[in-house]
């Protein structure tokens, strides 16, 4: 198992994603276009766009699911079908859904399984305990579960990988507003720990919060990559939605962003 620490000196000169010139075409056009960005390691990078933008191709491309038309995605500096940067990766899928056959608990031991992490049933329970997951719920199948609660175990199963790091489409999709404070509570713990953190997510007040910095992808453009108090302050606006419709609004093809 990786510590903490090893995350924290292994990997520090290290970026944890180098994405450089990506392009990716279906066949009828490109769907994203000369995107360039990298996420430092320990960082909460986050990832904006509207429905389309192509926010969820590049997590394919960054994940080795599905290969870019032009440029590359390195992952640790590995390539991302490399078994190295397969083993330092955690992916919650936007739409998560468990298999229904198993317990919550059965489901989260499965995946420390997958990595190779020891599994502690007292650790797993204080996780819950955090996200306030009841601890008796976690014996029952997830068939049984609200949207919440089995976005909740899909975190849990993620985070507690204790992979260097994590990406995450749309997390807090099904919770409650208690619920996505403690989910935010548990990304910055994650960041302490020094893992690195990659999200996508239409909830943009949280990502003011959490990112270090963002990514704006827009008609298969990259639009801005800066911090959101850039984006605000570049944008004249007081609130990282309304910066966000301003960059967005007035993007002409060409990317209004930092160097990178």
């Amino acid at each position: 198992m990786v510590s903490a620490l090893e995350q924290k000196q292994g990997s520090a000169d290290v970026a944890a994603i180098s994405v450089e010139d990506v392009a990716a075409d279906y066949g009828a056009g490109p769907v994203v276009s000369g995107v360039s960005f990298t996420v430092k390691s320990g960082e909460v990078f986050g990832l904006m766009g509207l429905n389309g933008a192509g926010k969820t191709t590049l997590i394919k491309i960054m994940l080795g699911l599905m290969e870019a038309s032009a440029g590359q995605a390195r992952l640790f500096g590995n390539d991302t079908l490399h078994a190295k940067a397969k083993s330092k990766i955690a992916y919650l899928p936007e739409k998560f859904e468990p298999p229904p056959f198993l317990t919550g608990m059965e489901f989260i031991r499965f995946s420390l399984d997958l990595y190779k992490r020891p599994y502690v049933a007292a650790d797993v329970l204080e996780a819950a305990d955090r996200l306030q997951l009841a601890r008796d719920a976690l014996s029952r199948r997830v068939n049984t579960y609200s949207k919440g609660m089995r976005q909740k175990t899909g975190l849990m199963g993620t985070w507690l990988t204790g992979c260097p790091l994590l990406i995450l489409d749309e997390p807090m999709s099904g919770l409650d507003p208690r619920a996505r404070v403690r989910v935010k509570d548990e990304i910055m713990a994650c960041r302490e720990k020094g893992m690195t953190v990659f999200l996508s997510s239409h909830i943009l007040a949280d990502m003011d919060e959490i990112c270090d910095r963002v990514a704006v992808i827009h008609n298969g453009q990259q639009v801005f990559t800066g911090t959101p108090s850039a984006m605000k302050a570049d944008t004249g606006q007081d609130y990282l939605e309304r910066a966000f419709l301003h960059v967005i609004d007035n993007a002409q093809g060409k990317p209004d962003s930092e160097e990178v």
